[in-house]
């Protein structure tokens, strides 16, 4: 694991401090509540000050060529405090367009992403699919016109860039073409929607055979960082628990069992953090990253909702939208069964 150069450090903490300042439990909450489902001043704050949506952006389209690890230490502190973003929606559709090889697509679309412009990928259908080797998307083409239903579509509600996957490519569809219906979802931090077309005009970016395998690979890495800041946040939140909390006079973090089954926690976390890191310098598969991180993760949170017990699922307690994070996340872009069936084929 390769160790953060001085500049990773300092994007890091510029995130870590910002979101401090202006994203804790309760801008959280209100960040839900809105129709959009994020902060909108503070992901402009977040491209205007620090440009997070312009780091996976290569620097000719109008980005600052960042690499897959400052894209990971970015959302490894939006995980951290759950702060909802159209940052990992961006990372989709940065990695597609870069995927399809179409520069004047990338000239005319990617400076807008790196300034902020919420892109969606409409990708998946019902069953949640997204493999770009065994399956062509969500969309039937038609005489220049696509038609269908995609679901789990990240800042799907209100986007204004919107690129559709079918037959394997990647089309521009207008905006105002779509259908665009938010749908209920695990995770109250993160909006989901279903994208619906029926015969609208769209045009073909790149060649027809890109290879989108990269640009699922690329926001898996992506999305291991943001479950590895989540995780370790959580799991510091139920250690500082265990300490507060007293049985038969004494705190419970001082039993021997809690201390076990805490350090257990950590080791779990650790080895996630190393996973994700080493998918981001390239040494480890994405699909074996985002196995294990989900796995991680969605251990580390049902323990913690256990740890902390009844309190953990009331409202007012963020425990529960950690949990709701782990098993939504886990299931985002394949679940750990799906990819592990990847890694299989691949050694065939």
């Amino acid at each position: 694991m390769t160790a953060l150069t001085d500049e990773q450090r300092g994007l890091q903490e510029a995130v870590a401090n910002l979101l401090a300042k202006r994203s804790d439990s309760a801008a959280v909450r209100r960040a839900i509540a809105q129709p959009s489902g994020y902060d909108a001043e503070l992901w402009r704050v977040l491209c205007d000050q620090i440009g997070v949506a312009a780091l996976a952006v290569p620097e000719r389209f109008g980005g600052v060529d960042g690499g897959p690890r400052e894209v990971q230490l970015v959302l490894e502190e939006l995980g951290r405090t759950l702060t909802p973003s159209p940052m990992l929606g961006s990372v989709l559709a940065t990695t597609v367009l870069l995927a399809v090889g179409d520069d004047a697509a990338s000239s005319r679309l990617l400076p807008r992403i790196a300034e902020g412009a919420v892109a969606a990928v409409a990708w998946a259908d019902a069953a949640g699919r997204w493999d770009a080797g065994a399956f062509a998307g969500a969309f039937a083409l038609a005489d220049g016109r696509l038609t269908g239903e995609a679901h789990y579509v990240l800042d799907g509600e209100g986007p204004e860039i919107l690129l559709a996957v079918a037959g394997g490519a990647v089309y521009d569809v207008s905006v105002a073409d779509a259908e665009l219906r938010g749908t209920p979802a695990m995770d109250p931090t993160r909006r989901l929607a279903i994208v619906r077309l029926d015969g609208a005009p769209a045009t073909r970016l790149g060649t027809p055979d890109a290879d989108l395998t990269a640009a699922l690979d690329a926001v898996l890495v992506a999305l291991a960082g943001e479950q590895v800041g989540a995780a370790a946040r959580i799991l510091e939140l139920t250690v500082e628990y265990s300490k507060v909390r007293h049985q038969f006079g004494r705190s419970i973090g001082s039993f021997q069992a809690l201390k076990h089954r805490m350090a257990d926690l950590h080791v779990r976390l650790e080895a996630a953090r190393s996973a994700a890191y080493a998918a981001a310098d390239g040494t480890l598969p994405a699909a074996a990253a985002k196995a294990y991180c989900s796995e991680a993760f969605t251990a580390i949170a049902s323990e913690a909702i256990q740890l902390h017990g009844g309190i953990a699922i009331t409202w007012e307690h963020d425990a529960h939208l950690y949990f709701k994070r782990a098993h939504a996340t886990a299931a985002l872009f394949g679940s750990p069964d799906e990819h592990r069936r990847r890694l299989e084929g691949a050694m065939e």
